[in-house]
């Protein structure tokens, strides 16, 4: 459903709400968590979780179905009570959501609107049950690029156009941070284009986007921080330029002919580097700096390169290193 965040009253019988003030760290944190901990008939769905996510970034919150992502979102928003530990966000307590929940907005499992409404009619109902200003209906279908087509049924909608409407509907609030959960699921290659470029420009607004996915591939696209997280637990977290900085790299060599690459190859080994070979490449596990030596040492074997291209290990695969291949 599309969460177009809700006016909570705090209760006053509740002895785990926070006072309502932004903490210390409220300027530099959008969320904090120490020892966050969810636990369902005795399975830990979130195993002591620390979350230090900076304000202004795009966060990626990144593992595989069941890693606890979906579990911890729903404390953060207080919608689930932490089973250990606690949260913090934008400096609030998140025992007392309604200190926080009017400067957040969230998506959460999708999209949900009436069809026979068009785009704008439904933002302006949920404007009218969230007491939000009619006039950010129209501010938030230009930011997701939907004014033209905000006359029209939802039904008429493609999948991406349904999408980017549920982000409008979190962003009526005019709110600090945007949680969204797996916002490019089901989306075509267009649809993840359309995407990555709102989360952008969000960002780029001053918004912090706390976005979760299983997708590892999108997020390198998109996130400037990471958080992974793996049966619950925290694998990493940090610049996803400190992630990347760790992937190994590859060189790719072709000769004239298929047959060269075991050459290649065997020269490749002498020189002390492993070496693959397949569909008539050689795959080298070094680096630019290995490729003149490589290049001088084929031709003194009578080999003449034509080809030499350098290949990454993608984030997926710094994922599977993180957790021994599963």
């Amino acid at each position: 459903m599309a969460t177009a965040v809700p006016l909570l009253r705090p209760d006053p019988d509740d002895d785990r709400r926070g006072s309502g003030h932004p903490s210390a760290d409220a300027g530099s944190r959008a969320i904090r968590s120490t020892g966050l901990s969810k636990v369902y008939g005795g399975v830990r769905a979130v195993d002591g979780l620390d979350l230090d996510v900076p304000r202004g970034s795009i966060t990626g919150f990144v593992g595989p179905n069941g890693a606890g992502k979906t579990t911890t979102i729903r404390m953060l928003l207080g919608l689930v009570r932490p089973s250990a530990g606690g949260a913090e966000v934008l400096g609030v307590d998140v025992g007392n959501p309604a200190g926080y929940l009017p400067r957040v907005g969230s998506l959460i499992e999708g999209p949900a609107f009436h069809p026979a409404l068009s785009g704008r009619r439904n933002l302006e109902v949920l404007a009218s049950l969230g007491g939000f200003p009619r006039a950010r209906v129209d501010e938030t279908l230009a930011i997701v690029g939907l004014s033209d087509r905000a006359g029209d049924h939802y039904r008429t909608y493609s999948l991406g156009m349904k999408q980017r409407l549920g982000v409008a509907a979190a962003l009526l609030p005019d709110p600090e941070l945007v949680v969204l959960d797996e916002p490019a699921n089901g989306l075509d290659p267009a649809g993840i284009i359309e995407m990555r470029a709102l989360l952008r420009s969000l960002r780029d607004r001053g918004t912090t986007v706390f976005v979760s996915s299983h997708l590892l591939a999108e997020v390198e696209q998109i996130a400037d921080w990471l958080v992974l997280l793996h049966h619950g637990r925290l694998l990493f977290q940090g610049p996803i330029a400190d992630l990347l900085a760790r992937r190994t790299t590859r060189l790719r060599i072709a000769g004239e002919t298929p047959e060269d690459a075991g050459v290649v190859a065997t020269v490749a080994r002498r020189l002390g580097y492993d070496a693959e070979v397949a569909d008539g490449y050689v795959t080298v596990a070094a680096g630019r700096e290995a490729a003149a030596s490589l290049t001088r040492a084929s031709m003194a074997a009578g080999i003449a390169l034509t080809e030499i291209g350098i290949e990454r290990s993608t984030l997926e695969e710094s994922f599977l290193t993180l957790t021994g291949g599963h």
